[in-house]
């Protein structure tokens, strides 16, 4: 309620006694609560009055205070006063201990929350790790797949070679009628299961000039050997890199073979007398590859 209860007004000379409760909560937020007590020079308590340290008549409109009437001695109305202080006093604690419960709440709502994500985290590493493991599987099945693959291509390629081209003794020799670089003509060869033709004395030179001639024949086209002399200008060496002892050059009084020095290092065969011509070996022509036969005739 606003105003005083009737007795002795206050006057501006009665002494003025103010009890004031600080409570701080979290060391930086504090409340204070200022209790004045309004005395008589009889000490008969004319009345208490709980504002912002000034009496009622001198409150503002927007504060608020209470009047205590007490007609007793001074001590009963100290005793008012302590009274409304534990009063005031409890009631701020109890707020306190009730955000401080809510505080720890919430924080024990984190922690749950905290230790569900670390559980997730957890559950979603070993499901990378089991995916990890799976993709490692799926590729070396895939590596045993192609390298299955390349194998059936080799063997397929090499039953080819001897049903399709000519054979002799444990070799067979087939003519790819498509046009390869040096380089790729033997990448060719190997792909299939072979290398290429590498005729190593007159036996096998003979054999395989007449193959060659019989498969072109009416026309003269040359068709690679594996024969170079990439390494050492003039060592010429088949390709699987042994040394050439048998040599079936073109002679002639016009054009004797070799004749291109360092720029022509790959050898190729004639197909219509079977001679060998040097040539740039970036140049496309047919080749023949050469199979091992697993069954002698």
């Amino acid at each position: 309620m606003r105003g005083f209860s009737p007795g002795t007004p206050a006057s501006s000379h009665s002494p003025k006694t103010c009890v004031c409760v600080c409570v701080c909560v979290c060391v930086c937020v504090c409340v204070c609560v200022c209790v004045c007590v309004l005395c008589a020079s009889v000490l008969p308590c004319d009345g208490l009055a709980l504002c912002s340290g000034c009496t009622p008549p001198e409150c503002p409109l927007t504060s608020f205070y209470f009047i205590i009437l007490c007609n007793t001695s001074a001590f009963s109305c100290y005793i008012s006063v302590l009274l409304w202080c534990t009063l005031i006093f409890s009631a701020l604690l109890c707020s306190s201990v009730s955000r401080l419960a809510g505080m720890d709440q919430a924080i024990h709502k984190l922690n749950v929350g905290h230790y569900t994500l670390d559980v997730k985290v957890s559950q979603l590493i070993d499901r990378i790790s089991r995916l990890d493991a799976k993709v490692g599987e799926l590729e070396d099945k895939i590596h045993e797949v192609y390298q299955h693959s390349k194998d059936n291509r080799k063997e397929t390629g090499r039953l080819e070679g001897c049903q399709k081209g000519h054979r002799m003794g444990y070799k067979c020799y087939l003519v790819y009628n498509s046009l390869e670089d040096y380089a790729g003509a033997s990448r060719k060869c190997l792909e299939r299961g072979g290398r290429m033709a590498m005729p190593r004395d007159r036996k096998e030179q003979e054999a395989l000039a007449d193959y060659v001639k019989n498969f072109f024949h009416p026309g003269n086209w040359p068709v690679w050997l594996g024969i170079n002399d990439l390494r050492s200008e003039g060592l010429y060496l088949f390709d699987d890199g042994t040394r050439v002892s048998y040599f079936q050059w073109r002679k002639h009084f016009l054009s004797s073979q070799p004749d291109g020095g360092r720029r022509e290092n790959c050898v190729a065969m004639s197909s219509d007398d079977g001679d060998w011509w040097d040539h740039y070996c970036d140049r496309t022509m047919n080749y023949i590859c050469e199979f091992d036969d697993r069954v002698a005739l």
